[in-house]
């Protein structure tokens, strides 16, 4: 087919456009195969004769040229980019979870671009432990005597029960073999893990007497799970870790265990948010162990966090597991930073998830009059009353009061404009509905916002 001789060359593709040094710092390598697959594209269309455009040497190079320009718009030199996130999902799981705060942040950058104190003692100049990094930070928030931290909290609740109950037996309640994200279910961990599961009670109702008559020579472990992602509601009946505590006098060795999933060092339920349990009142109560998230509730970065006796925490400190799930610098910056923020309750509230969990509903109010009156007249706008979720498996039944805007575009459908949306340069992700974009500013901080309105104009 003479048709195919007039497909450009790479070279030439990548001169008329001057791409042959890189572009928005895209390797020029990539860039050469991008053009490359846009040319083998155009030779398949061609020879199956799909090709519907003009036809000649210009139009070929202008054709592949345009695709990739296209490209060169979407993608940035890393596949992880930042988007704003305006669907009032606080915890987005899809979009990264917790935002970090600015102190968490300047912290992280500080210990990315030096030298670090990670595993060296500056009292005694000798090598230390990265478990001293965080661990007095966690025992002052929390109260524990001791702990640690691995990479994530499913990693957290494995490590328990491989070090301290393998080839053991660690009681649960039926209506407490949770699955979260990802089809992480607390029987499949506790199986892999090589302790043996003991199921006490009924879904819906479990007693002290269940865990009373299943206690024998080979348990370890007494393991409660806090129901983080739903509710079991009407004739239900769950024994608190309180009282699972008072079979320790007749089985001292028992180890009690909690898992709390989310976690949290915030009250919540002072701002009339939800019930869910405070980490501090846990230890308190004298658990011998207690495992959270740091990427949720508490807005740090992804990490399990073990606190507890220091009886137990030594013993997981010597395990091989805190080698293969341990974490580095980074982690351990943030979370330290974020951890800080909690000896007061205003210096909380600038960790982003509390912010934006607490907002009130005014202030949403007036941000979504901001945006509505900065989008018209191109876009038609209507403000409603809505809710916000708080999202990753934390508090499902909680919706937060919000504002939404309900935008739409004359030359678009609601699916093509959240398509063109996705395609800017910072992303925009909002939720469709009824043919509407929802565009809720729970989520949206300042420089967001921005972005936010240069996306949608831009259009």
């Amino acid at each position: 087919m003479d048709e195919l001789r007039l497909l450009p060359s790479v070279h030439a593709v990548l001169q008329q456009n001057e791409w042959d040094r890189g572009e928005k710092g895209i390797p020029v390598s990539v860039i050469k195969k991008w053009v490359q697959e846009e040319i083998d594209a155009l030779r398949l269309s061609l020879i199956n004769d799909s090709y519907k455009k003009e036809r000649g040497r210009d139009q070929f190079l202008e054709a592949v040229s345009t695709s990739v320009r296209k490209k060169l718009e979407i993608n940035g030199a890393y596949a992880l980019s930042k988007v704003v996130n305006a669907t009032g999902v606080v915890l987005h799981t899809n979009l990264g979870r917790a935002r970090l705060s600015a102190k968490a942040t300047a912290h992280v950058l500080e210990a990315a671009s030096s030298y670090t104190n990670l595993e060296y003692s500056l009292e005694q100049g000798t090598r230390g432990s990265r478990h001293d990094i965080i661990e007095k930070q966690i025992c002052d928030i929390t109260g524990c005597e001791a702990a640690m931290v691995v990479n994530n909290n499913a990693a957290a609740v494995y490590m328990v029960l491989s070090a301290l109950a393998k080839q053991k037996e660690v009681i649960v309640s039926r209506g407490e073999l949770v699955e979260i994200g990802g089809s992480f279910r607390i029987s499949s961990i506790m199986e892999e893990s090589g302790a043996y599961l003991k199921e006490v009670g009924t879904t819906n109702r479990t007693h002290l007497h269940d865990y009373t008559a299943t206690i024998n020579e080979g348990t370890a472990m007494l393991m409660k799970v806090h129901t983080s992602n739903f509710k079991i509601t009407g004739f239900t009946k769950a024994v608190s870790s309180q009282e699972l505590l008072t079979l320790k006098e007749q089985n001292p060795e028992l180890i009690v265990y909690e898992d709390l999933g989310s976690g949290s060092l915030f009250p919540f339920t002072r701002y009339g948010i939800g019930d869910e349990p405070e980490i501090q009142r846990s230890v308190a109560a004298g658990l011998d162990l207690v495992s959270f998230s740091g990427d949720k509730l508490i807005g740090g970065p992804q990490a399990g966090i073990i606190a507890g006796k220091s009886k137990w925490i030594n013993q997981l400190k010597k395990h091989q597991l805190a080698r293969v799930l341990r974490v580095d610098k980074l982690t351990l910056a943030a979370l330290e930073a974020t951890l800080l923020s909690y000896h007061q309750e205003d210096a909380a509230r600038e960790i982003p998830v509390i912010r934006d969990i607490v907002r009130r509903k005014e202030e949403i109010r007036d941000q979504a009059e901001r945006i509505k009156e900065k989008l018209s007249p191109m876009y038609e706008c209507h403000i409603t009353e809505g809710h916000s979720m708080v999202g990753g498996g934390t508090m499902p039944e909680v919706s937060l009061p919000t504002y939404i805007i309900e935008a739409t575009h004359p030359d678009f459908g609601a699916a093509e404009l959240s398509r063109k949306l996705r395609e800017q340069p910072v992303p925009v992700i909002v939720t469709v509905k009824h043919d509407r974009c929802h565009i809720d500013p729970r989520t949206v901080d300042e420089a967001d916002e921005a972005a936010l309105l240069s996306a949608f104009l831009s259009l």
